[in-house]
């Protein structure tokens, strides 16, 4: 989504617009959203990089 306005910069993998997506489908809006936000403050130069994917769904049955 970002990435042809500022560049192929991102730290992680997926990139963070990749993440946030992913993130909302399998999470719904407020999880998702969570975690999207989070990613997106840890994409920084003090961050950390390399793959970071989206976390599972938690089990209903635990």
């Amino acid at each position: 989504m970002l990435s042809p306005w500022i560049g192929f910069n991102c730290r992680y993998q997926p990139t963070c617009s990749a993440y946030a997506l992913e993130a909302l489908e399998t999470h719904g809006a407020l999880r998702g959203g969570a975690l999207a936000f989070w990613r997106i403050l840890r994409c920084n130069p003090w961050g950390g990089c390399g793959y970071d994917p989206v976390p599972p769904k938690p089990d209903p049955k635990r």
